[in-house]
């Protein structure tokens, strides 16, 4: 019998070169847990890790366990994503990359937008797609499948980092994803889905529509008004207690309209 999300620690087959291992870390943050992916292209004896999740012991000790792993791939900064880098290095002597230096261990060097990765018998190509981070990244699995990290859920929206996060380019990232066309999505967090284009093109319009609502806010409360009272004013359709993390998308928001 096939796995469905969610499946808890256990290595759950997505594509023919895709499968997922899902971290028991759920919040209001990772939805689900973190999606630790897997990939391995036929006939290899590698595989390639992308995101090896937050520091827990059992989860590491599972990815390390599925085979051999010369190379981790990280899609961007957030501990969920990045604090068993360590633990799983000592386990297996990757090599990770990503876009930061702070993540970089072995040799690989920093990842490039357009750079294709010729590993576990698989071309596995960058896109930088920042906007959620300003380091975020997509990984083109084939013609069939996009690793797209936090940048699309499987479930919800995404929040705008209120470090280093911009609405302006996370629009952009959503139109190059939207020009992929119809393709497997395999999100940081939540399930699978399976049509890129269209799923784009509702965060597209989702995101016109709160900045739609935001300036209707600004009309209404005055043009000085702040992230939270517009939260308060526009976020009534979801729960309080996203609104801290709803604050961060609001001001991104305004800092685009300012701009």
């Amino acid at each position: 019998m096939d796995l469905e999300h969610p499946a808890y620690g256990k290595l759950r087959r997505v594509t023919d070169t895709a499968s997922v291992l899902l971290c028991d870390n759920p919040g209001l943050m990772t939805l689900d847990g973190t999606n630790t992916w897997v990939l391995q292209g036929p006939g290899s004896d590698e595989i390639v890790i992308v995101d090896p999740g937050p520091d827990d012991d059992e989860h590491v000790g599972r990815i390390a366990s599925l085979g051999k792993i010369p190379l981790v791939l990280i899609s961007h900064k957030h501990g969920d994503h990045t604090d068993a880098i360590d633990k799983l290095v000592d386990r297996t002597g990757a090599t990770v990359r990503s876009v930061g230096s702070g993540f970089l261990r072995g040799l690989g060097g920093p990842l490039s937008d357009g750079e294709v990765i010729d590993a576990a018998g698989l071309c596995i190509t960058v896109m930088a797609t920042p906007g959620h981070t300003a380091d975020s990244l997509s990984f083109l699995v084939g013609t069939d499948a996009v690793l797209t990290a936090d940048t699309v859920l499987g479930r919800g929206t995404t929040v705008i980092d209120n470090e280093d996060g911009s609405l302006r380019e996370y629009l952009e990232s959503l139109r190059r994803l939207n020009g992929l066309g119809r393709r497997t999505v395999l999100p940081g967090h939540g399930p699978d889905l399976e049509d890129l284009e269209a799923v784009t093109q509702t965060y597209l319009t989702h995101r016109e529509d709160r900045l739609d609502q935001v300036r209707d806010a600004l009309r209404a409360l005055g043009e000085d008004a702040g992230a939270r009272q517009i939260v308060e004013h526009v976020y009534t359709d979801v729960d309080e207690k996203l609104w801290d993390h709803a604050e961060w998308s609001v001001q991104a928001q305004l800092d685009y309209l300012k701009s």
